[in-house]
């Protein structure tokens, strides 16, 4: 096959491969190292859910990522198709179209973000893009570190990050998911200390949240509609003390399963809304 002997090793210089990305880490990694990809999967969810990076309409939507359109895979014509182990089971039909390269973002009790910064640095090499991986972990690094000295007069009070889908429960973010990982890299403390589930979002009873009363509270991503219309009436939520004291801040939609972008995103989003109420939050 033409595209199998175009990945036999690493790409061939300065050549742009037709890439296709099932998992949506991935399709961050290679947006991050310039190449975009000719095809990915749950595209409009993508756009909405995780906002960052920005996908063009040309693009073509491969569908579910549990259950991706193999024949218009096959049609886009990838040199290379983009997984991870959650997508394991496809990888016979998919080695059919294309070669696959395979990366591991989420491990049950494992922080995530360093296996975001390998996989830049692999799929780099995989493309023939090692400057490029360079280059994106330097600002990645830099970036990372000057908020976390805008975040230092924060690092006294710890930090509940949740996600909530009902006016009873939320998900909670341990040291295992993203967002818990880049907490810890900001310098604040978790106040989730258990670890996440395997699907890195424990759903939890709301009152769990008065566990840590001198916590602030993180919310990511939008609350539904009825959700939110609940907590309004939740004698729980409005005993909460981080939320009689103010101390609740919302943030804007953010991929939990992302990559370097989603990771940075979260960290960019956290340091403008704290920075932003001031350090009494």
């Amino acid at each position: 096959m033409l595209a199998a002997s175009a990945f036999a090793g690493t790409a061939r210089a300065k050549q742009t491969p037709r890439i296709a990305a099932i998992d949506w880490a991935m399709l961050e990694t290679s947006v991050a190292l310039g190449v975009m990809p000719v095809a990915a999967t749950e595209l409009i969810q993508f756009r909405a859910g995780a906002v960052e990076p920005d996908i063009p309409e040309s693009v073509a939507d491969l569908g579910l990522r549990g259950a991706p359109n193999f024949e218009l895979l096959q049609l886009t014509r990838p040199d290379l198709i983009l997984i991870s182990p959650f997508y394991t089971r496809y990888t016979g039909r998919l080695e059919a179209i294309a070669p696959v390269f395979s990366l591991p973002f989420y491990v049950k009790g494992e922080p995530p973000f360093e296996k975001a910064l390998a996989a830049v640095t692999a799929l780099g090499e995989k493309l023939g893009r090692t400057d490029e991986a360079r280059k994106v972990l330097i600002e990645t690094d830099a970036a990372m570190q000057a908020m976390r000295t805008r975040l230092a007069g924060f690092s006294a009070r710890p930090t509940y990050v949740i996600n909530i889908g009902d006016a009873r429960h939320f998900r909670a973010f341990g040291a295992d998911s993203m967002f818990g990982d880049i907490l810890s890299r900001l310098g604040l403390a978790n106040a989730w200390v258990d670890r996440s589930q395997f699907t890195f979002a424990a759903p939890v009873p709301l009152e769990n949240l008065a566990a840590s009363p001198e916590a602030r509270i993180v919310i990511v991503s939008d609350i539904p509609v009825e959700a939110r219309e609940g907590l309004r009436n939740s004698a729980i939520w409005r005993a909460l003390p981080a939320v009689r004291q103010g101390r609740v801040v919302t943030l804007g939609n953010v991929g939990p399963y992302g990559g370097i972008t989603a990771g940075m995103r979260f960290a960019r989003l956290l340091t403008e809304a704290l920075t932003a109420q001031g350090e009494a939050l």
